[in-house]
């Protein structure tokens, strides 16, 4: 557990931090704010009361030298974009919600600062040669948070230690998620998105997915899931927003019945859909502001998230026992977290309800889904992974695969699995994406990625464009799905070259140590994807 902190900073706004004074022992204060840590069984606990004019930013400093040779990794604040890496000191780089150091004396060779899961705050740390700082982000979007006489429960601190980065991420994520939903077992499927992308696909296209991979499970006892993507409402491909209550008229007339088709094959079936947008402008919408052609829903707001429970419990009424959520962090926010921000905000907007944190609003809406879904499958996607953990069993932890581009496989399929496996089964089923497919994409370099994700035990998902089916194909994704409805291998993987790297190439399977290249006739391409 780490000690209390050697100084305490407080912004008001976003103008620079005002050293707080110590009052009594873990109790600091200035400009009206009060901030109290706690040492717990848990953790040290944070706590913040505002004075009148709100409260933006917390900064917790502690003394720490940390040798100039030392690497650094942190997490991302929602998907990662191909740019989770363990890199040299940066002083001004933002590290969402936890901090890994190897190399320094402090603690044994790898340590881990981070912060319990579904905090108060957007917590990020920073790490310099003399020391390690958590930033904990109160505003309610990008202005200052108002919470009154309540005390805001901002986060709860953690340490922890292993004599490899490997094991030290491992024991970090226990620390930080004392409460994940039990695992529902293996999950294994398929999902249209990467062939199709939204478009020209019907009720006899899904039931078509649907028997490919009940042919690839050959009758394993565990069934594997058809999930329908984007494109079964109006606007589809375009990841539409809402009404939720009806699919694109006269072809997906009736998304019960089709439920009931895809569960006849031997699938069970799953549904994708965008809770926080809406083509029609409703009591739910933030006023005044329009994004990709529809209103963005403020999840602050309690007739938002009646409608979002409404839609999650008529999805599971139709008889879709996997229910997968996307873009909300990007319709809140208004941009995709990519390599990191040191704010998810834009500037110069709050929610309606300018009494609770951003943090405190998103774990609202997660938990609504998952009350909603009852015992629903719920895989969250563009979501903030810290704060959905114990609230999604499946999360989506990268950014898209491709089945148009390999180079979009590599760099965020295989950078998402490497860097982010120490959290499977401590916060959530970790899904590195699916693996496509496709006549566009080299089945001789996809087929190395389904192996390894179909060995990990996380959850595996498959587009598999028709065209692309031959007896290789076919035989190779048989092959991998029934490894991956077994469990995965004993043991699962891990990434062994992954101090050096952003897509490791050798990792441990069992005994095994699998060399896997990862590189086109031209290398990896730098350009954007």
């Amino acid at each position: 557990m780490p000690h209390l902190p050697d100084s305490v900073h407080v912004m008001t706004d976003d103008t620079r931090p005002h050293t707080a004074t110590p009052t009594t022992e873990g109790v600091w204060s200035v400009r009206g704010t009060r901030i109290t840590a706690d040492r717990t069984p848990e953790g040290l606990r944070l706590r913040a009361r505002a004075g009148a004019e709100g409260l933006s930013r917390i900064v917790l400093r502690w003394r720490l030298d940390t040798p100039e040779d030392a690497r650094i990794l942190g997490d991302a604040w929602e998907r990662g974009y191909g740019d989770l890496q363990w890199r040299t000191l940066q002083p001004d780089r933002a590290l969402p919600w936890y901090a890994l150091i190897t190399g320094g004396a402090f603690g044994g060779p790898t340590t881990g600062w981070g912060v319990r899961t579904r905090p108060g705050a957007l917590c990020s740390w920073t790490v310099d040669e003399s020391g390690i700082a958590l930033w904990a982000d109160v505003r309610s979007g990008s202005l200052p948070v108002l919470p009154g006489e309540r005390e805001v429960d901002v986060a709860t601190v953690v340490t922890a230690a292993g004599p490899t980065p490997f094991a030290a991420h491992e024991a970090l994520c226990t620390a930080m998620s004392p409460d994940p939903l039990p695992a529902v077992g293996p999950l294994v499927g398929c999902n249209n998105w990467y062939y199709a992308y939204g478009r020209d696909f019907g009720p006899d296209a899904v039931l078509r997915d649907a028997r490919t991979v009940v042919e690839y499970a050959d009758g394993h006892p565990v069934r594997p899931y058809c999930v329908i993507d984007d494109g079964w409402t109006e606007g589809g491909g375009s990841a539409p927003g809402g009404p939720w209550d009806t699919g694109l008229p006269g072809v997906f007339d009736d998304m019960a019945d089709l439920a009931a088709r895809i569960a006849e094959t031997g699938a069970r079936p799953g549904l994708w859909f965008r809770p926080l947008l809406s083509r029609t402008e409703t009591a739910a919408v933030r006023p005044g502001l329009l994004r990709d052609s529809g209103f963005p829903l403020d999840p602050s707001l309690d007739v938002a998230l009646e409608t979002v429970a409404e839609d999650v419990t008529r999805f599971r009424n139709w008889g879709y026992g996997l229910i997968k959520h996307d873009f909300s962090t990007y319709d809140v926010f208004g941009r995709f977290a990519s390599h990191s921000p040191a704010e998810l905000a834009l500037p110069g907007w709050s929610l309606s309800d300018r009494s609770r944190t951003s943090a405190e609003i998103l774990v609202r809406l997660y938990g609504t889904i998952a009350e909603a879904a009852g015992d629903a499958v719920v895989i969250g996607c563009n979501t903030v992974g810290h704060l959905s953990a114990g609230l999604v069993r499946v999360q989506r932890c990268g950014d898209d695969t491709s089945g148009r581009s390999w180079e979009r496989t590599r760099r965020m399929g295989v950078n998402t699995l490497a860097f982010r496996l120490a959290q499977h089964d401590r916060f959530f089923t970790l899904d590195a994406d699916c693996v496509p497919c496709t006549p566009r994409t080299d089945w001789r370099l996809n087929r190395r990625f389904l192996d390894l994700v179909a060995r990990s035990g996380t959850a595996l998902f498959v587009s598999v464009d028709p065209a692309a089916r031959t007896d290789r194909t076919d035989a190779d994704l048989a092959a991998a799905v029934r490894l991956a409805l077994d469990g995965g291998t004993p043991g699962g993987v891990e990434p062994l070259d992954r101090l050096s790297t952003t897509a490791p190439r050798r990792w441990r399977s069992g005994a095994e140590t699998l060399v896997h290249d990862w590189a086109e006739p031209w290398g990896a391409v730098p350009l954007a994807v």
